[in-house]
């Protein structure tokens, strides 16, 4: 049996991001008496208050320290899970304050809690953006072997998935298939060859994507792993588009795969979205006039038309809608139906500025404030794009189910600008799907933020 390597000293990191957050913890807490004053003069200041804000910490590392296990981790839920590390915290540390002391002022602990979130939301940020970097150097990687028939081009999608960012320290070292395949970067062999493999190479994760066909083989394989001490993995044969998170439960000794609602269908969460978008919107119209002004005298002075152009889009469960931008290009009658490319003839100089700078959206907020669109959502289409795009693309209108936006998921991925081939329709059509069934709030607050940073940086694909 070969000897595994490359993660073997996950657990490490592990511990050390573990005795970090408790050096965290407890220098928010210095920090909090230091802002008080007289320390010692004070009831938020005693050792029963110190050790229970440890012995609480120790319960909420118990729960809920799987994150630092997670490989593939967005920051978006780095930042939910650590409200919920600090929430349980909170919970836990007032009730075992109130057993052996008197409580905190309320200000004091409010104090606190906002010194330790902030500062344990930079740590979790930036270790993990350091640990992303020390792996993509080739350190505490694992190697990952595929297993099984790529008839709905689930394994070659997954290896994608595992290498797409060498920060996640994943390593695929071998693909089999009843029908090996030439064309991967990888080591690839018919299954038959598994064992021999396993024999040979140290491997720490096998992923099984076999289809239902070939499925006889997957005790085998579940006996291979167990016996070579592998962590096994099945990956269900579903659609591309299908990316929601579903639970597996079981009725009897039959393991059963539930889907977890979408998230906007959610009461909580839709009202959440929305009273962000009205907030948001109506502080952007409040100012407005002192962006929109000189926008509209430049668009004027750029040549004869009017200041915001008005198009029919495809939005919310597919009913249309009127949206706005600033006008950057020319009067022309092909505005409904031919797309803007890099050199069109049609846009002003002006026209090009306000697009490289995304300027040319901020009417949309108008659409925001009304309903019709939110901030964040997959961008609204042509009417005529939306006809042809449903009869190419399988589950194209999947990104209707939520409202469209000013700034989504793909965009921040960059892709925007023209789809003049289909596979970029294709995969952004495919975020946006991810986007809709796996929002919630923080990642709506990361794409704002890469939008804003995209359009100071400039982008090569805003045309």
């Amino acid at each position: 049996m070969a000897v595994r390597s490359g993660g073997r000293y996950g657990h490490f990191i592990r511990w050390i991001f573990i005795l970090i957050d408790f050096i965290v913890l407890n220098a928010a807490y210095l920090i909090t008496c230091l802002i008080i004053g007289d320390v010692h003069s004070l009831p938020f200041f005693s050792k029963q208050v110190w050790l229970m804000l440890n012995l609480a910490f120790c319960v909420v590392v118990y729960v809920l320290s799987s994150l630092h296990d997670k490989r593939a981790v967005y920051i978006d839920r780095v930042l939910i899970h650590l409200v919920k590390y600090v929430l349980l915290h909170a919970v836990i540390f007032l009730m075992l304050v109130s057993f052996v002391d008197s409580l905190p002022k309320w200000r004091y602990v409010f104090l606190f809690y906002g010194i330790f979130t902030l500062s344990l939301s930079l740590w979790w940020i930036v270790s993990r953006k350091l640990l992303k970097w020390y792996r993509s150097k080739g350190y505490n990687y694992k190697k990952i072997i595929i297993i099984g028939g790529d008839h709905a081009g689930a394994g070659v999608r997954l290896m994608e998935q595992l290498e797409e960012d060498q920060g996640y320290g994943y390593h695929v070292v071998g693909y089999f298939d009843s029908e090996p395949r030439d064309d991967l970067p990888c080591y690839t062999a018919s299954i038959d060859t598994l064992e021999d493999f396993l024999n040979k190479n140290s491997v720490d994760e096998m992923y099984c994507t076999l289809p239902e066909n070939e499925r006889n083989d997957l005790q085998n394989m579940i006996n291979l792993a167990e016996s070579n001490a592998i962590d096994f993995y099945y990956v269900p044969q579903l659609s591309k588009y299908i990316s929601r998170r579903f639970d597996i439960e079981t009725l009897g000794v039959v393991p059963v795969m539930s889907v977890r609602p979408h998230p906007l269908n959610n009461p909580l969460n839709q009202f959440t979205k929305r009273a962000f978008d009205l907030f948001f919107s109506s502080l952007v119209l409040l100012f407005s006039p002192i962006i929109f002004i000189p926008i509209a005298i430049g668009i004027k002075l750029s040549s004869i038309g009017p200041v915001f152009f008005k198009q029919e889009r495809t939005g919310y469960r597919g009913r249309s809608f009127m949206c706005y931008k600033f006008r950057t290009m020319r009067v022309n009658d092909k505005s409904d139906t031919l797309q803007a490319t890099k050199d069109d003839p049609r846009k002003t100089k002006f026209g090009n500025f306000l697009r490289k700078t995304s300027l040319d959206e901020l009417p949309q907020f108008i659409n925001v404030f009304m309903g019709d669109m939110s901030i964040v959502g997959p961008r609204p289409h042509m009417i005529q794009q939306t006809k042809e795009y449903s009869e190419l693309i399988d589950k194209y209108m999947l990104r209707h189910t939520i409202k469209p936006g000013i700034t989504g998921w793909a965009q921040v991925n960059g892709y925007r600008g023209p789809t003049d081939e289909l596979w970029l329709m294709e995969k952004r059509v495919e975020l946006d799907v991810w986007y809709a069934e796996n929002w919630n709030f923080m990642l709506d607050i990361k794409i704002m933020f890469l939008t804003i940073f995209n359009a100071i940086r400039g982008e090569k694909n805003a045309l």
